[in-house]
């Protein structure tokens, strides 16, 4: 899951343990900055951490400051700069500056908005957190994705007049038709990178726990599959079969949907018999242009691991360009 369905879920069980937590944000930057403004970071009471609010470079300093304020029960704003050379030792050109919120959970950070939180996202709903700086006000706000709210519209962090809005969108997902062997290494690097996957195949030689264990894994057929998993504008589909039978299904239900990406396994001449047998099946107005194949950023893959990376190379790309 992304890093909110990680760090808020960690830090409210380390609260409710009585280990005690804080949740540090980062709420501007200035220059170059290692983590983008809404950034979030939990320290447990004993000193441990999840998530982060740049590349390493102060992660020791807001520890630190973290822990005490579980002693003092107020929050604290922080600023720190980045010099050039702790910025090119995490990969930016130079440095920048940052300043990051940290919050108390049980003080500033009541459990109560922490757990509705949590909850929130874990049932995929977009919401906002959103604290008064000035007043240290806080509640949660409900996004409506559809026609936009007033003063969250662009559904990105920052401050909206006093306000400071930490956005929780909708969990990205990913849906793999195909238990072969790439979409091993493929499941593991999609939810390192924050998705949520399911992988359909009706073969049940190919689709088990042993090949994927932890995964959620549907036997039925992909357009079945894909009807209960409701693809939204969140949702990459990717179709690695090699089998028409299977992969035509899923994409047609794919192409029926709003999700960000499709891509397809096969060479350039598997492609282009796939967009033949699929704009006699299609209605005229779906777009196969939308169709990702041969699948992945051409960066001369050959193994499965490294067919993986570029198919997981050119989803991250179609989420951050589109």
């Amino acid at each position: 899951m992304d890093q909110f369905n990680i760090t808020l879920p960690t830090a409210l069980e380390w609260h409710v343990s009585g280990i005690g937590a804080a949740v540090a944000t980062v709420i501007r930057t200035w220059g170059s900055a290692p983590r983008p403004v809404g950034s979030q970071l939990a320290v447990s009471g004993e000193g441990d951490i999840i998530g982060s609010v740049s590349g390493g470079c102060v992660e020791g300093a807001v520890i630190i400051e973290a822990l005490n304020t579980l002693k003092t029960g107020r929050n604290v704003i922080l600023e720190y700069g980045v010099s050039d050379e702790d910025a090119f030792a995490v990969g930016l050109a130079c440095g920048g500056n940052i300043q990051i919120l940290v919050e108390p959970v049980g003080f500033g950070l009541s459990e109560n908005i922490v757990a509705e939180l949590v909850c929130r996202c874990q049932r995929r709903e977009p919401v906002a957190y959103s604290i008064d700086i000035k007043s240290g006000v806080n509640k949660v706000i409900t996004l409506d994705i559809n026609a936009g709210k007033e003063n969250v519209g662009t559904h990105t962090s920052g401050f909206y007049g006093a306000e400071f809005l930490v956005i929780y969108e909708e969990p990205l997902r990913m849906a793999v038709i195909g238990g072969v062997h790439i979409a091993q290494p493929l499941v593991s690097i999609a939810r390192m990178s924050g998705f949520a996957v399911m992988v359909i195949d009706p073969r049940s030689t190919f689709l088990n726990a042993i090949r994927f264990p932890n995964v959620e894994l549907s036997n039925l057929w992909p357009d079945e599959a894909l009807k209960a998993f409701k693809p939204d504008s969140r949702t990459a589909i990717i179709t690695l079969s090699h089998d028409p039978k299977i992969d035509d299904l899923g994409l047609i239900e794919a192409l029926n949907s709003n999700c960000f990406y499709i891509g397809c396994l096969g060479s350039k001449k598997t492609h282009s018999k796939r967009l033949d047998r699929l704009s006699k099946i299609v209605n005229s107005d779906v777009c196969l242009s939308r169709l990702h194949g041969p699948i992945g950023l051409k960066i001369q893959s050959r193994t499965p691991t490294e067919i993986a990376i570029s198919i997981m190379a050119e989803v991250i790309q179609s989420l951050r360009v589109n």
